[in-house]
């Protein structure tokens, strides 16, 4: 098997490593870039047929690879995003080797950096990871053993590849959402147990809701200003930007058709999904969330003397059509839409990350292994550390850290 040197290595070839790998490039650092897939566009290019950003065009901000299209208040579709990102990786001429997967990081005594590849060993005195926000589906045991097909939300492409009968959709933030609704203007029974999502109207005084939420700071919010830090774990608001960006919630949801229950209790001998009955709980969490960003928004246009926009507050929540449990056999198939969360087993050093699997890092720089840095990584220096809004200025801190790093030699 073959060893190459290499002195520094990014791993992956989404927004994050192209985004570092131009501040690398502007550094004056030779490095290569390592992905998996074989081509470049990151996730954005395993979404279904039919999903669009959920933030404006406008807040693509990846350093050089700001979006300059037509529409910066629409919402570009998956596949354009990933030709943006393709598009921008030719621009500077990224040094991107497809089809290159890293299955192993192992720290070495002298304070380098081995990579194993299924091409060969690599060998670099510095790495920057950045495999995504979160790179594996959360599924539950019982998925294994419902006689329905149960798909990731990874999986699903479109209403007419889900086998005939009802759906149930589990989890009630973004995706859960946003494809409920597909679903339902299919013409689909679907039900969607619900957790705890926060949410917001599409835009209110003609301006975006992301408008609103940049202006306040709500993206450069920390993990240390959080009043929890589990707050990070929190479902991604519901939205969408599909048919050019609109509410979408469970009141919207209800009134499309949706059958609305509860969390999932559990699968009842093999036959039916129970569900709890706390989705007037959840519905007023979110709402708590709603209300959190109308205050925010009022205390920061207030300390700056300007007007306070008028808010929509919600209408009612009527649960009592709350459903209660589904027969397993009138599901054509169960979708699950229940997260993802960190997947560093690859990397050979378990103390390297926290209770949930986040690197332990100062700005990005493993405060474990030598040698080491993250950028994508969910709240990482801020709330919009992964999104393409932020990750630019994550990657140039870390580039910089890099560059001293190496120069130092």
């Amino acid at each position: 098997m073959s060893t190459e040197e290499v002195d520094v290595v990014v791993i992956g070839a989404g927004q994050a490593g192209l985004a570092a790998s131009h501040e690398l490039a502007a550094a004056g650092i030779e490095h290569v870039v390592l992905e998996r897939r074989t081509t470049v566009g990151g996730a954005w290019q395993d979404r279904w047929d039919s999903f669009c950003l959920v933030s404006p065009n406008d807040t693509i901000r990846l350093p050089g690879g700001e979006y300059r299209g037509p529409d910066p208040h629409g919402f570009l579709p998956g596949a354009e995003v990933a030709r943006h990102l393709r598009d921008y990786a030719a621009s500077f001429a990224a040094p991107v080797r497809t089809g290159v997967a890293v299955t192993a990081l192992r720290p070495r005594p002298d304070g380098g950096l081995d990579l194993r590849t299924a091409g060969g060993l690599v060998r670099a005195r510095a790495v920057v990871v950045a495999t995504g926000a979160f790179q594996e589906p959360n599924r539950p045991a019982w998925a294994a053993e419902v006689p329905v097909p149960v798909l990731d939300a990874t999986e699903y492409r479109n209403p007419a590849a889900v086998p005939e009968g009802d759906v149930l959709i589990i989890g009630s933030g973004q995706c859960g959402c946003q494809i409920a609704e597909e679903l339902t203007l299919a013409g689909r029974r679907v039900v969607l147990a619900c957790g705890r999502a926060p949410w917001g109207p599409r835009r209110f005084e003609g301006r975006d809701l992301t408008d609103w939420l940049v202006e306040f700071g709500f993206f450069d919010v920390r993990t240390a200003d959080l009043p929890d830090p589990s707050a990070r774990l929190w479902a991604n608001p519901q939205l969408t930007g599909a048919s050019g960006g609109h509410d979408l919630n469970t009141r919207t949801l209800q009134a499309l058709g949706v059958g609305l229950a509860g969390h999932l209790a559990g699968i009842h001998d093999g036959a039916a999904a129970v569900f709890t009955e706390d989705l007037a709980e959840s519905v007023a969490w979110g709402d708590a969330r709603y209300a959190d960003l109308r205050s925010g928004i009022t205390r920061w246009r207030t300390a700056h003397r300007l007007p306070v926009p008028e808010m929509p507050v919600p209408e009612p929540f009527d649960a009592s059509a709350a459903v209660g449990e589904v027969a397993l056999r009138d599901l054509g198939a169960i979708i699950l839409a229940t997260g993802f969360h960190p997947a560093y087993q690859w990397i050979e050093a378990p103390n390297a990350f926290d209770s949930h699997g986040f690197p332990l890092h100062v700005d990005g720089a493993s405060t474990v292994i030598r040698g080491l840095w993250f950028v994508g990584v969910h709240f990482l220096r801020a709330r919009k550390s992964a999104l393409l809004l932020g990750v630019g200025e994550d990657a140039a801190v870390v580039a910089r850290d890099v560059a001293e790093s190496v120069g130092a030699g």
